[in-house]
């Protein structure tokens, strides 16, 4: 397991402990949070040392019994504070100054000035109980702040929670219960009513009805019979069947989802580089505005000098802590991250996420993508005495080997009428334009007329004006023909999702123009944009000018989001500032993408633009606490105010003010656990 820091994502180690450059504790990148341990150890160091402290505070209130406070407070600076001692003398080792060189000094100033004044100087002030109060405020904002980004990782850990911890192995001497990580490829599995699918596979006996709404979002279940795909982490509903293993272990769709999720909380937004280049300054000016603030109270004619310079100097350090400005970002990501997964959106990592905010254009292919991906032979037609049959015959033969779904739509269309299909030699496709080979004794060629007529075939016109009113009703239409000369033609329905058209008006109401790309003619394009009520339409558009197009956008200063599911749409995915992946497309697609929408469904982009709003507008206001929160502190901690109302801040409220700003900022991102997609 892999563990990283909340505030400094480069630093990644195999086991649990503190940052080399910050100091806070490490957590998984699978599974966020750190260790519970670190938890546990933290709480005991906070009671142990409050139960101390109290009589300490009484007794400093008091001014009495300064060798018994010394006694108390000892246990609880040097061993309830242990740990944040340790931290800050290792930054001072390795020069990363951090938040716990701040903490070490202010505490470690107050108890040592303490300890020499009672043993020295007896007139001297005594601060024992600022330095116990400090420690243990400290320790609490650390308990506050370990409980809460443990929470940053509870929808990771519920995708986590999807997987069974063991499978039924189907063996010659009967069933086995085994661990999930022993199942390999090609293993057959029992999966009885109730219990959650292992692994992804396909059904080789039994049949049963799953419910697979975890994964896309479908409410209802779906059949499932032998040779159908199952997914790892679905719920099997009353029939019972053996699955042969086919993806196991991180390779599955939801280990893969598991590992997206993990790597997008592990990166860096763009933002987050000023709030970087402020801490790499912010310590050491920190130092610096202490140690004037100690010079000028030495000056000052407020009794006892050395001790209001002492005091004064101790809270600027405490106050200063700059805890929150380095969680302002990453805490925000990582809630925001896990919110999408919960909804069916994977970001991939954060600078898509603050790249999605700003799009205002979203161009979007139409199959798969508007449409459900799974259309229908409807039409078949043909000229020049070919029989329609035999048409057919010839043309799903040659879709055989094509993964377009339009072949697949001829296939199927084919069986549905029982036509026995043939061997195809010399099989060619040609991107955005169609396929030709050899079949028996004759040349097929199907695909665009433009296609056609480039490999000489001539006499299409009577076909384009049939095809016309087809491509009217919003059908595509493929032309065919036979050893050169045309054949006829067939079209396809590819209906509309019911959900694109809600989808749709969600989008334009973000403000976004939206535009369609596709390969389709212009005919059924047309038709389909103007049922939509799309703002743009840009139709026979090959896969290389899918690209070229997304970069014109994008050189008027556009900001252009690209949605697809093909192979096809992969380029164009890339060029866009932010590509958004259908999860039912092909893994090249996901690849290149910077948002995933598991549930195949185009309302997941309202979803994930509303994320990435909610998740920006919310560093920001973790950001400008962060600021705020210093720009204050720091000048009141130092004494500003005290010429004008005769105030100070005693280093025990700035304790507090600092736990409280760093648990705030935590608090803040996890609201957005709760925000409507």
């Amino acid at each position: 397991m892999i563990y990283t820091c909340p505030m400094h994502l480069e630093i990644r180690q195999d086991d649990p402990g503190d940052c080399p450059k910050c100091g806070m504790a490490l957590e998984s990148v699978e599974t966020g949070g750190s260790e519970s341990s670190e938890l546990r150890d933290m709480t005991k160091r906070f009671w142990v040392g409050a139960v101390l402290t109290l009589p300490v505070f009484i007794l400093g209130m008091a001014h009495v019994a300064i060798w018994l406070q010394f006694l108390l407070t000892f246990p609880v600076v040097g061993w309830a504070g242990w740990p944040l001692l340790r931290r800050g003398w290792r930054s001072l080792q390795t020069l990363h100054l951090n938040m716990f060189t701040l903490i070490a000094m202010g505490v470690g100033a107050a108890f040592l000035f303490s300890t020499v004044a009672m043993i020295f100087l007896p007139r001297a002030p005594i601060y024992f109980e600022a330095a116990a109060v400090i420690t243990v405020l400290v320790l609490l904002g650390q308990v506050l702040e370990l409980r809460a980004r443990s929470q940053t990782g509870s929808a990771i850990k519920a995708l986590l929670n999807l997987a069974p911890p063991t499978a039924r192995q189907v063996a010659p001497d009967g069933d086995h219960e085994v661990p999930l990580a022993h199942v390999k490829v090609g293993d057959w599995l029992r999966v009885v009513p109730g219990d959650k699918v292992p692994v992804d596979g396909v059904v080789v006996e039994g049949h049963s009805s799953v419910k697979e709404s975890m994964i896309t979002g479908e409410p209802l279940p779906v059949e499932k019979t032998i040779g159908d795909p199952v997914t790892g982490g679905t719920l099997n509903g009353s029939g019972s069947f053996i699955l042969r293993a086919e993806r196991v272990g991180s390779d599955t769709l939801l280990g893969q989802i598991v590992k997206m999720v993990a790597e997008a909380r592990a990166s860096r937004a763009p933002i987050q580089g000023l709030a970087d280049k402020v801490s790499e300054i912010f310590v050491p000016l920190v130092l610096v505005v202490a140690l004037l603030t100690f010079i000028l109270w030495l000056w000052l004619p407020k009794e006892p000098q050395l001790g209001a310079a002492l005091i004064n100097a101790v809270a600027v350090l405490i106050i200063a802590c700059p805890c929150a400005l380095g969680l302002a970002t990453p805490m925000s990501i990582m809630v925001g991250v896990g919110r999408g997964a919960q909804e069916g959106v994977l970001v991939k990592n954060a600078e898509a996420l603050e790249r999605l905010e700003k799009v205002d254009t979203l161009v979007f292919d139409k199959t798969g993508t508007l449409t459900e991906g799974k259309p229908k032979l409807t039409d078949v037609l043909s000229i020049g005495g070919v029989d329609q049959k035999e048409l057919l015959r010839l043309c799903a033969s040659l879709e055989q080997s094509s993964e377009h779904p339009l072949a697949a739509a001829i296939v199927k269309g084919a069986k549905e009428k029982e036509i026995g299909l043939s061997a195809v030699r010399d099989f060619r496709a040609v991107a955005g334009g169609g396929v030709l080979g050899a079949i028996s004794d004759h040349t097929v060629m199907i695909g665009k007329t433009e296609f056609l007529r480039s490999e000489r075939v001539t006499g299409l016109e009577p076909l384009e004006a049939s095809a016309i009113k087809l491509q009217e009703t919003g059908k595509t239409v493929i032309f065919v023909a036979i050893d050169g000369k045309p054949a006829g033609l067939l079209a396809v329905a590819d209906p509309i999702k019911a959900t694109t058209a809600e989808a749709i008006r969600d989008l334009h109401t973000l403000g976004l123009k939206l535009t369609m790309l596709t390969g389709d003619n212009q005919h059924s394009a047309a038709t389909v944009a103007r049922h939509l009520r799309l703002d743009e339409l840009e139709a026979e558009v090959s896969p290389p000018r899918k690209a070229s197009y997304i970069k014109k956008l994008r050189s008027k200063g556009r900001r252009v989001a690209m949605a697809g599911d093909g192979i096809n749409d992969a380029p164009a995915l890339s060029e866009a500032d932010v590509g958004i992946a259908m999860g039912s497309g092909t893994d090249v697609a996901m690849q290149s993408a910077g948002v995933t929408l598991i549930h195949g469904d185009l309302g997941g982009i309202a979803k994930a633009i509303h994320l990435s709003r909610a998740t920006m507008q919310n560093i920001r206001q973790n950001l400008f606490f962060a600021f705020i929160y210093n720009a204050i502190g720091i000048p009141v901690a130092a004494g500003v105010l005290y010429p004008f109302f005769g105030l100070l801040l005693n280093p025990m409220i700035a304790g507090a003010a600092m736990t409280f700003s760093s648990v705030s900022v935590i608090g803040n991102a996890l609201r957005l656990r709760k925000i409507k997609l």
